[in-house]
């Protein structure tokens, strides 16, 4: 195929990028400010630094339009909320006070104050702030910051597009706030937000902005008429506002479905649509409404989400297809590449010819270039591009590394009996309840403790040669015998050894199985200063040994109590990583799962009575599009079951989830079958026990009561009053005491605090059940 030149040269743009900066100076910072060592000043011009060096990259690589708006100090989505005046009242005066500590409260909360609440964004494992809303809220614009960046990115000579998260996303997104009626639709306020988007649509104009993109990823999912109404009028009035620069509205991460004749006959001036994987259904769906004549099409053909070379000529075909269908066509990645690493140059260790089927965003970038100039001046432009990116494709798709002949036999064979337990729950909880002997209400934690820099370092003297495996190994035995003891003297009933030697959930695991790779330098924001490190899932999976028994077989040795076996699930090995993308989701799961099924026989084996799998990502993984969801949920549970049902039914499997809507997979977690969940509570008050009540769920549960993503210390009142709420949906002998997640982002004098007063309040509220 040779693409015509289109009647204006397409542009090649982006909707955000990495905020962190190659070494994490972000992170650093922030992390700086909150302990004292770096001031405002420092922090702000850190930012400041960030925000130029990335524009100047983008724009060297051949970026027409750069985007600002899209860095945070924590989450664009609170920044919205500071933007919108949507201040919740118990942080009004920290806000008042100081603008920069009362954000940072609002994201972290005090000793005195809780944070908002915090969940996914959409499909993703990036963690946004709900906002808090009421019918008393009362939205004021404030600008500033969105001004500033623009001014910022102008000054530097470049053509410079705000993104703003859009008023209907926004409002979508939103939550009642604590003492309004739980039946609250923030979506009623719109008539009140709109002039708040309209004023801070004229400050960016005045500023100089020709462009702000509007991102409304929320019309990707089902929508109501009503819904889909207010998402019409919200771009009536905001495209026919005089005072106002040109209009983008973008969605991204799905098909836009019946949404998109709503925004294509809006009168706005362009639109971005994602057209890949299950989004790539909006080319046949914008020529079904006639597409956008004389408007702007921003394509998004570059996968946003995935770290694997796109096919340039796939996409190639697709923009040419698209020239027909809009005024404009550009081209993107199909939404922000917050969420894939800065730079895969900057990896050392990966084979170089396997780093040539990666793409970072660096990486993506370029991709997007090279595209907006095939599509504008012919693939003869960029021939030598094309052959290079055909002959990286090839060696992906033959190389051993994809396919292991005795892995595809052996999850070839499996059967439905594999994913059973022998016993059903009724006759397994009355085996466990005699093997463990455990209280009512008892006590646990979900797995980590504090990763402190002692353990970093040895990890790091480790790699450098500084100490030999045996001097690791007994720093790690010192730091569990350590971790026991304090639990032991707290007072928990079943324990965990704390998980010292892991780096990550993920990355632990990924490093010891097959057809994983590992970055060094894969960072990618989660939640504020909280980056992980995706592994990179290239080929078929197997275990080669034993990855958990050698640490936790040593904790059950010190103790008398009953110690976890930890291990992260399938689903979530799979979400959290950069999944392959040549075969299905759910042949890749089966794999992982057989792999782990394994370590778990051999953790029975060795005498580990509680194994816990932790599956935080099977809401995050959930389609979006209620149609797509069985199919997942189909291959996700049975997955899980996959990995635990091999086990004795005195033998007690838990797992885990946090940070997710839960009432949307009540009944896949009651699919797993589990013998006991525990969720995340804290700052939802509860709400998923009254929505496991609510479902039957027959089985145990530990609602959490320490919220652990802020560093404030729990009271033994507040614990209690939790616990009591968790009484009131979920029996007293199915119910545990526990945190929401792991402790590991915790400094130790706040764990031994928090950890004592959650016990303090199982036994108070034990002697009130007596």
């Amino acid at each position: 195929m040779t693409a015509q030149p289109a009647a204006a040269a397409a542009r090649a743009t982006v909707y955000g990028y990495p905020r962190q900066g190659p070494d994490r100076e972000l992170k650093k910072a922030v992390e700086g400010y909150w302990k004292g060592r770096v001031t405002a000043d420092v922090l702000r011009e850190t930012a400041a630094e960030l925000r130029r060096s990335n524009w100047r990259q983008l724009a060297d690589a051949g970026v027409h339009e750069v985007p600002t708006g899209d860095f945070s100090y924590y989450d664009h989505v609170l920044d919205t909320s500071v933007m919108v005046g949507a201040i919740p009242g118990r942080h009004r005066a920290a806000v008042g006070a100081d603008a920069l500590d009362g954000y940072f409260a609002m994201a972290r909360g005090t000793q005195d104050v809780a944070p908002l609440e915090m969940t996914k964004w959409f499909d993703t494992n990036y963690h946004y702030l709900v906002p808090e809303l009421g019918p008393d809220t009362v939205f004021t614009a404030d600008s500033t910051r969105q001004v500033t960046e623009l001014k910022e990115a102008l000054a530097l000579g470049l053509a410079a597009r705000p993104v703003l998260v859009g008023p209907v996303t926004y409002l979508l997104l939103a939550k009642p706030a604590p003492g309004v009626a739980a039946d609250f639709e923030p979506l009623t306020l719109l008539d009140r937000l709109l002039p708040v988007y309209a004023e801070v649509l004229a400050d960016l104009r005045a500023a100089g902005a020709e462009w702000v993109q509007l991102d409304e990823p929320a019309l990707v999912q089902d929508r109501t008429p009503a819904e889909l109404n207010a998402a019409g009028r919200a771009y009536r009035d905001l495209g026919g506002l005089t005072d106002r620069p040109q209009l983008l509205v973008a969605s991204y991460f799905d098909r836009l479905g019946d949404a998109l004749p709503v925004l294509a006959k809006a009168p706005v001036e362009g639109l971005a649509l994602d057209f890949t994987d299950s989004a790539a259904a909006n080319l046949d769906a914008l020529a079904a409404v006639g597409g956008l004549p004389g408007k702007r099409l921003v394509a998004g053909v570059v996968n946003g989400r995935n770290i694997w070379i796109n096919d340039l000529e796939k996409s190639l075909s697709t923009l040419g297809t698209l020239l027909g269908l809009a005024g404009q066509v550009d081209v993107a990645a199909s939404c922000s590449l917050l969420h894939v690493p800065l730079d895969a140059a900057a990896e050392r260790d990966i084979d170089p010819q396997i780093l040539r089927w990666l793409a970072f965003a660096r990486q993506k970038t370029a991709e997007i270039v090279t595209l907006a100039r095939g599509l504008s001046e012919g693939t003869g432009a960029v021939s030598a591009e094309l052959a290079a990116n055909r002959a990286d494709l090839a060696s992906r798709a033959r190389s051993p590394i994809t396919r292991d002949p005795a892995v595809r036999a052996r999850a070839a064979a499996v059967t439905d009996a594999d994913g059973r337990r022998s016993q059903p729950y009724a006759e397994r909880t009355a085996a466990q309840r005699a093997h463990l002997g455990l209280p009512l209400l008892p006590t646990t934690t979900i797995g980590s403790f504090p990763q402190t820099t002692e353990l970093r370092t040895a990890r790091a003297d480790l790699r450098a040669g500084r100490i030999d495996t045996a001097g690791y190994e007994r720093r790690i035995e010192n730091e569990i015998r350590d971790v026991l003891a304090f639990q032991e003297k707290a007072g928990i009933d079943v324990l965990v050894h704390g998980e010292p030697e892991r780096n990550d959930m993920v990355q632990y695991f990924a490093e010891q199985l097959t057809g994983y790779l590992a970055t060094r330098h894969g960072w990618v924001q989660s939640y504020g200063t909280r980056y992980v490190r995706p592994p990179v899932l290239a080929g078929d999976i197997s275990r080669p040994h034993p990855m958990t028994v050698r640490w936790t077989a040593y904790a059950n040795s010190l103790t008398e109590r009953p110690v976890k076996g930890m291990l992260t699930g399938p689903v979530t090995m799979l979400a959290w990583s950069f999944v392959r993308d040549d075969q299905p989701l759910g042949d890749t799961a089966r794999q992982v799962a057989l792999a782990l099924r394994d370590e778990v026989d051999d953790l029975e084996a060795a005498g580990t009575s509680v194994i816990q799998v932790d599956e935080p990502a099977l809401r995050e993984t959930l389609p979006l599009r209620a149609a797509d969801r069985p199919a997942y949920l189909d291959w996700a549970t049975e997955a899980f079951r996959l990995t635990t049902a091999g086990v004795r039914p005195d033998t007690q499997i838990h797992t885990h989830m946090c940070y997710a809507e839960f009432g949307d997979i009540v009944q896949a977690i009651d699919d797993l079958d589990a013998d006991v969940i525990s969720l995340e509570a804290a700052r939802s008050h509860m709400q998923v026990a009254r929505e496991l009540a609510a479902h039957g769920y027959p089985r145990e549960a530990g609602p959490g009561v320490y919220d652990i993503h802020s560093p404030r210390v729990p009271s033994t009142e507040e614990a209690a009053a939790l616990l009591r709420k968790g009484l009131e949906a979920i029996p007293a002998e199915r119910l545990w005491v526990n945190p929401d997640c792991g402790l590991k982002t915790r400094a130790w004098p706040e764990t031994r605090a928090s950890l004592e007063n959650l016990v303090a309040a199982a036994r108070t509220v034990r002697a009130e059940l007596v």
